[in-house]
């Protein structure tokens, strides 16, 4: 059992829900990005995410995309996040798992990529656009290590959840509605139903994300999952406080509430 899964396991043995928050590397700076992970671990986060900046992120709505694209006119190169993460090891054993649009590993090479990874002792990689049917040699080169291929399974992944789900580790990322990152005031309605679907398939921790923005929303949502992600409201809050720390644990701290009460 990896170090996610086994945070999984102790908050189940506690009767709670873990907490992962997404921020994107380098926005406003990676200076930033460490005070934040350190921040976000102290106000109660279990896993963090964090996203390499990608000038083409398919999966992303305005908000997460307008971060990266400032991350990227600030000249955020992937070597300064692992180096961040590197400097980060040395504070905080927190699991964290990175966010990647794989054109970013090839430019690195897969075994590079993962290389690097294991160096910074990075946990667990999600990469939305890597389909099933193409991730054979990346599972392949983190078989052997405690690297988890996080794979996101959606409402319309209907008879391939079962595929997607296998051979992978750590928790599956399951997307609360159709489109892309954001805040969002309504859910699929179907959504006890599409998870229990995803159970069918496999024991692995399911996280909920894709536009969870507020604490009734986390109240509500919390029975049904074992995590829930909180990323596009989160980088809002970043970006509308200019990254102001105080304003950010009130935030944290609201989030978290509903998870560990």
């Amino acid at each position: 059992m990896n170090i996610i899964e086994n945070t999984f396991k102790k908050l189940k043995s506690l009767n709670k829900v873990a907490f992962i928050p997404f921020i994107v590397a380098g926005h406003p700076t990676l200076e930033k990005t460490e005070e934040l992970i350190l921040l976000l671990e102290h106000e109660g986060a279990d896993i963090i995410e964090i996203g390499i900046p990608f000038s083409d992120p398919l999966a992303d709505g305005p908000v997460i995309e307008s971060a990266a694209q400032k991350s990227i006119l600030n000249s955020t190169k992937v070597n300064q996040v692992f180096n961040s993460i590197l400097n980060l090891r040395k504070k905080t054993n927190i699991p964290i798992v990175i966010l990647v649009y794989f054109n970013t590993i090839l430019a690195s090479g897969a075994s590079g990529f993962i290389e690097k990874c294991l160096k910074a002792n990075v946990n667990g990689l999600i990469i939305p656009d890597l389909p099933y049917e193409e991730r054979d040699e990346l599972l392949s080169l983190i078989k052997e290590t405690d690297i988890s291929l996080i794979p996101l399974v959606t409402p319309t992944s209907n008879n391939r959840i079962e595929k997607i789900v296998s051979d992978c580790k750590g928790f599956v990322y399951c997307v609360s509605s159709l489109g892309v990152t954001g805040i969002r005031k309504d859910f699929n309605k179907d959504l006890s139903s599409f998870l229990n679907s995803v159970r069918q398939y496999t024991d692995l921790p399911l996280a909920l994300g894709f536009g969870i923005s507020n604490k009734a929303t986390i109240d509500e949502l919390k029975t049904h999952v074992d995590g829930i992600i909180v990323g596009s409201a989160l980088v809002n809050k970043i970006e509308e406080s200019n990254c102001n720390l105080e304003e950010i644990k009130e935030f944290i701290k609201d989030m978290v509430s509903p998870l560990k009460n």
